[in-house]
């Protein structure tokens, strides 16, 4: 099912982001449509690497009703599949980081260039088309006894339909203009999609090739901090890798790492507790 949503999510938010660039040379540039993608990028962003990824994978802080529901929903809008596909491809991912078993490590598959340029591809979305979904629900038990995030899991078709509705409804609002709805549609819905799509797929390929690795960790990750503001955090890989269980990626005071700080948020307001800012024993080093 999944591999099949793959197929039309990629072709749908390809199709979407070519569109939305042909409507602005045609319609020329307006300033909301960089408000409508940023405000749905930000959204979605922080749906995967803080619901998706701190939250629900890692289970880095916990969260009410209210917070576990925005966060599954946000998540679920950017349609990089389900909760439950998500985080048990990226447990896999982490039990046998840049390993056989590993979902979408950019190892070469092959010799010479031709090896290495089809590992960087299968790490960055080839994956997609060819993943292993064996066992998945195995990695998942925690997650398939939460009756809430099975209900979030169930409307997924609905959420991703949600994440392409209110750009395009929010668009219309602004100006009244059908046109306009389309560009809402377009970059707020599927060239979203595309971009966030991509920045996240560059962590899993380029994150495990290059980098920065201050901790010796038993994979190739890295830390590329050039990426770290449309990463909102994801970036600091290496730092991840060492550290999975805790909320954020920042180790030094220069390091941006938005979902940290989003995540310090929820907390001061009371949305998030036992949120954890340390290592947890025996993991320092290890991924």
């Amino acid at each position: 099912m999944m591999r099949r949503w793959a197929y039309l999510h990629v072709l749908l938010s390809t199709a979407g982001f070519a569109g939305a660039i042909v409507l602005e040379v045609l319609s020329g540039f307006h300033w909301w449509h960089l408000a409508v993608f940023t405000g749905m990028y930000l959204v979605t962003s922080i749906g995967v690497e803080g619901g998706l990824h701190r939250f629900f994978t890692h289970r880095s802080f916990r969260a009410g009703p209210v917070l576990t529901a925005a966060l599954g929903i946000a998540g679920s809008m950017a349609a990089q599949g389900t909760i439950l596909f998500w985080v048990s491809v990226h447990r896999k991912h982490h039990a046998f980081a840049d390993r056989d078993g590993d979902p979408h490590s950019p190892r070469p598959r092959g010799p010479g260039l031709a090896g290495a340029l089809a590992g960087f591809w299968h790490g960055h979305m080839g994956w997609l088309f060819t993943v292993d979904q064996t066992g998945w629900d195995r990695r998942v038990t925690d997650l398939l006894h939460d009756r809430r995030v099975m209900t979030i899991d169930r409307y997924y078709a609905w959420w991703v339909g949600a994440g392409l509705v209110l750009p395009a409804l929010g668009a219309f609002a602004v100006t009244g203009r059908p046109v306009d709805a389309l560009a809402g549609l377009l970059w707020g819905g599927f060239a979203r999609m595309f971009v966030l799509d991509h920045v996240t797929w560059t962590v899993n390929s380029l994150g495990h090739l290059i980098g920065n690795r201050p901790h010796p960790t038993r994979d190739g990750s890295g830390n590329i901090a050039g990426l770290a503001p449309i990463t909102v955090g994801g970036s600091w890989h290496n730092n991840h890798h060492a550290q999975p269980s805790i909320a954020h990626n920042r180790q030094s005071f220069w390091q941006l790492d938005l979902t940290g700080s989003v995540i310090r948020v929820f907390e001061k307001l009371g949305l998030a507790h036992d949120v954890r800012y340390r290592a947890g024993k025996g993991e320092g080093g290890r991924a």
